[in-house]
């Protein structure tokens, strides 16, 4: 037989879930509000490098597709019981001092990773592993809004300057062109290109990383998507920015306007959304290999 809940029963279930919401609603607006508190002269530094930094460009949209994120989650947030957790409040207080030391050691990396850390711990110690396995996503997308420290980037741009060097030297002379390459300087007929670091392809490396998480978070639910798209995305950026260098080469000698100012950044467009067309193929091609690979193996297991 089949009950009807009683009205006074709806009430109380209704008031038992706007306490359980409140519950951890409150403290979780303080600590968002102490932690901002705490780390206001930390984000208003990151946001000046976001727009000093052309590398960084990407930075300003990461807050909002990773709140975006968690607001699609709501629901999921609301059915977990959050249970929190001491071991959070260690990883609040280490974050803490990682910004002391950071702080008197005058290390911008340290500090902006301490915020993360903080920000995870308080999520830890508020709602326990349950809420930490649904805001893993979004949290880990907020990566991308550091920028990369010096000692790191130093070593990666220097080699990726010299592959797009090398690539555009074989482009061009393939394709007729008198090039002899130095290091990442281009010695052409007509003038000389230096593939400086704003040239050396970090900028749509980190950008389509993160376009590539979130591609495949709105449109695979695959759970080994994602970090298969983000590999896919570095030789996908790294093979269309040294195409720039080549096709920048080209065109300076038809016209070397062409390879500077406001020409120079329509091209860098340009190659970025084919980068970013080629990603979508590249997901598009994984997908059907993998429907392919499960028909054949479905195919062979009922054979057997």
């Amino acid at each position: 037989m089949k009950t009807e809940q009683q009205p006074s029963e709806i009430q109380a279930a209704a008031e038992e879930t706007t306490a359980g919401r409140s519950s951890f609603l409150w403290p979780l607006l303080w600590v968002t509000g102490l932690l901002a508190l705490c780390y206001a002269p930390v984000v208003v530094h990151l946001v000046r490098n976001w727009i000093q930094d052309e590398d960084m460009g990407h930075a300003f949209f990461v807050p909002f597709v990773a709140g975006y994120i968690v607001w699609g989650k709501r629901d999921k947030l609301l059915s977990v019981e959050w249970r929190g957790s001491g071991w959070g409040l260690a990883v609040v207080l280490l974050g803490g001092l990682q910004l002391i030391i950071a702080t008197l050691g005058v290390e911008l990396f340290l500090s902006r990773t301490a915020m993360l850390m903080s920000l995870a711990g308080c999520l830890f110690y508020l709602g326990g592993m349950q809420v930490m396995r649904v805001l893993a996503f979004p949290l880990f997308l907020l990566v991308f809004i550091v920028p990369i420290p010096a000692i790191v980037y130093n070593q990666i741009t220097f080699p990726l300057q010299l592959f797009a060097s090398s690539v555009a030297e074989v482009g061009l002379s393939m394709l007729g062109i008198p090039v002899l390459r130095e290091g990442n300087v281009l010695e052409l007929p007509s003038q000389r290109l230096s593939v400086v670091e704003a040239c050396s392809g970090i900028r749509s490396l980190l950008s389509l990383s993160f376009l590539a998480l979130v591609y495949a978070h709105f449109f695979d639910d695959k759970s080994w998507m994602k970090p298969t798209l983000l590999a896919a995305a570095v030789p996908i950026a790294v093979i269309a920015n040294s195409g720039r260098v080549m096709i920048t080469g080209l065109l300076s000698e038809w016209n070397p306007e062409l390879a500077r100012g406001v020409f120079h950044s329509m091209e860098g467009w340009v190659i970025f959304m084919i980068a970013l067309v080629l990603m979508i193929l590249a997901h598009q091609g994984i997908r059907r290999t993998h429907q392919w690979l499960a028909r054949r193996g479905n195919g062979e297991v009922s054979q057997a």
